[in-house]
């Protein structure tokens, strides 16, 4: 089939910093890559426009609408597959396609436009749906089973973790007050009462910010395991990249990039070897080197697409020697 950078597939929306993703991580464009978070397969449509014809793109997610949009892709564009899965499972997935190194992997953290402007997924405070945010819709938890189930004490160590909300306990205390909670209008009138009115003022003005949108952000993550997700995603995509392999990973808020930034900072210094102790050269270098600053999307790409205006992309090469830790 002709290759397709149709960009007209339903559901599709603009991928964030899509033209860096391909100036950054598409180096060997005749290599393998993976769209370790294909959504609708805006950047997989990026990377498919700069490969050559004989070049081969995987697109993984645990999201069955968008595998679903992925099968359409590849139906379109025979140098492009779609596998269903978590991105943690990045190894087993490509080896089940026989796959057992690539030349890059694009990872985009978080939930994509898609989820959170379908008010039935439950993801967004914005139109009432079912509390639902389960990224895969074949797990079990969805965030209503967890919240009018988990004690007080658990809410709120979860609204603190992974949301740095101040009023955490308040929060908690509320929801477990008012529970069952079905719906996401319910859950957000229920965070909105909780927060003292003065504390959403900044410097004077109302702050534009909902006040549950750091609460919705934490339950949303707990839900689906994104932190370790992240973690390990991390971890076994490096270890996949073949040596001169790039990994780019795009995040959307300070605790994921925390976790970017200090393991690509792991990955590009040398390691920590005992003094005096006769060391090989290659066994003192360091396993990836960073590919140029971390980048933020232009101010012409957020006029257009205000998602890309907290997106943070970093890219690390993999150096040649390296086994990938």
């Amino acid at each position: 089939m002709a290759p397709s950078t149709d960009q007209s597939m339903p559901g599709h929306h603009a991928p964030v910093m899509a033209t860096e993703v391909v100036e950054k991580l598409l180096h060997l464009p005749d290599g393998t890559y993976i769209d370790a978070t294909f959504g609708r397969g805006g950047h997989s449509r990026a990377l498919l426009s700069g490969m050559s014809a004989t070049a081969r793109l995987i697109g993984i997610d645990r999201d069955q609408d968008a595998h679903a949009a992925g099968v359409l892709l590849g139906q379109a564009d025979d140098r492009f597959d779609i596998v269903r899965g978590r991105f943690s499972e990045i190894k087993v997935l490509a080896a089940q396609i026989g796959i057992t190194a690539v030349e890059g992997v694009l990872m985009d953290i978080g939930v994509s436009s898609p989820q959170l402007d379908d008010p039935s997924r439950g993801f967004s405070f914005r139109a009432d749906g079912p509390l639902d945010m389960r990224m895969d819709q074949s797990q079990a938890l969805s965030a209503a089973e967890w919240l009018n189930s988990a004690e007080r004490d658990e809410i709120a160590q979860v609204l603190r973790e992974h949301g740095e909300e101040r009023f955490a306990g308040r929060i908690a205390t509320q929801i477990v007050r008012q529970r069952p909670i079905a719906t996401t209008t319910e859950l957000a009138e229920i965070i909105a009462a909780a927060v003292p009115p003065p504390k959403r003022r900044t410097k004077g003005q109302l702050s534009t910010k909902h006040p549950a949108t750091k609460s919705f952000q934490a339950i949303r993550i707990f839900v689906n395991q994104e932190r370790s997700e992240l973690e390990l995603g991390l971890d076994a995509a490096w270890s996949l990249l073949s040596a001169g392999g790039r990994l780019g990973i795009i995040t959307f808020h300070s605790l994921e990039d925390r976790v970017v930034k200090q393991r690509f900072k792991q990955l590009s210094e040398p390691p920590q070897l005992p003094r005096r102790l006769p060391v090989r050269a290659i066994d003192a270098q360091p396993e990836g080197r960073l590919v140029g600053k971390a980048m933020r999307a232009g101010a012409k790409e957020v006029s257009n697409n205000p998602r890309a205006r907290s997106a943070m992309f970093r890219v690390i090469e993999k150096l040649a020697g390296s086994d990938g830790g």
